[in-house]
């Protein structure tokens, strides 16, 4: 089927649209509305801004192009930021679907699924659900728990005890955050090109490198430098832990030998693993008075995390389309 075939069929597909009816830009999922129909550029208004931006038909041509040559399936990640309004609107056609799970739009023979908001899940099947061994989940809601009981714009203004609760729960969630983080950040390694951006709704990511450098045996690199005229003395410096060592043998003292400067910070030194037990017994009591669905989603989630606070740990310590 030629270009030209599969642009006629979209058109009419788009005519054919409620005034209404709401599109959802893959990964950032903007939503916007078809407000102007021709036949070499559609007009899409986007919901939250107000904005409307004219869609080309050449550039159309182009990632259809883009994604022919791909026999059949293009990888959406190859798309410029400003890009995703494309394949979202190329979705209407009965032949156009994409899959966000893998970052594709692909041709098909059979139906397809489109980006219209009416296409989205029943919201029975996004129920929020509590995850499983995900502890950030835990501090993450006793911290928002806080923050809402207390006025943090002004924190000189706090009791000394809110403080602690508050730095407590940020190193706690910090920790936990960092660990998935870098549990995610596995996973993505495997779907990002080198140097190309994914973006996602709150932001974007892309796949890089960096050199970590470190010495081969002392005795090698020593011989290898002597080999090429350097001589020992200009590469052999102080080790800190021989002059340790050497301290601990005679009757210097360490400001002998070291530029001492000392500065005072914050520790954790504790977690009350009770207290924020209790805390979380108090959030469900005080969600019981009310009755209505999003309250009744957070109890059963409060509940959930109870069932697992014994677990946590105090210390652990562009425009165009790229070819």
């Amino acid at each position: 089927m030629s270009f030209s075939v599969s642009w006629s069929t979209l058109l009419e597909e788009l005519d054919e649209l409620a005034d209404d009816a709401e599109i959802i830009t893959p990964f950032s999922h903007d939503r916007f509305r078809i407000t102007d129909v021709r036949e070499h550029r559609v007009v899409v208004t986007y919901d939250d801004t107000g904005d409307r931006r004219p869609l080309q038909r050449d550039q159309f041509e182009t990632l259809y192009r883009r994604i022919k040559d791909s026999n059949g399936e293009f990888e959406l990640d190859r798309l410029p930021p400003d890009a995703d309004p494309y394949p979202a609107v190329l979705s209407l056609h009965s032949r156009f679907e994409i899959d966000e799970q893998q970052g594709t739009i692909t041709e098909k023979d059979g139906p397809t699924a489109t980006q219209l908001a009416d296409d989205e899940p029943s919201g029975d099947d996004n129920e929020r659900v509590e995850p499983d061994g995900v502890d950030a989940y835990s501090d993450a809601l006793l911290l928002i728990d806080a923050l809402e009981r207390h006025d943090v714009s002004d924190l000189t203004e706090l009791e000394t005890n809110v403080l602690v609760n508050m730095y407590t729960l940020c190193s706690d969630v910090q920790r936990n955050a960092n660990e998935l983080r870098k549990d995610v950040s596995d996973v993505l390694l495997d779907r990002l090109h080198h140097d190309q951006p994914v973006h996602g709704q709150y932001g974007s990511v892309q796949r890089t490198s960096r050199r970590n450098r470190s010495l081969k045996d002392d005795e090698e690199v020593l011989a290898v430098l002597e080999e090429a005229g350097i001589d020992r003395e200009r590469v052999t410096t102080v080790d800190s832990s021989k002059v340790d060592e050497a301290l601990e043998v005679t009757e210097l003292s360490e400001t002998d030998v070291y530029e001492i400067e000392e500065s005072e910070y914050v520790r954790k030194a504790e977690v009350d693993e009770e207290a924020k037990e209790s805390r979380l017994q108090g959030l469900k009591d005080r969600l019981a008075a009310s009755g209505d669905e999003e309250t009744d989603e957070l109890r059963e989630e409060i509940e959930a995390l109870e069932d697992r606070i014994d677990d946590l740990t105090s210390f652990s310590t562009g425009t165009q389309i790229q070819g």
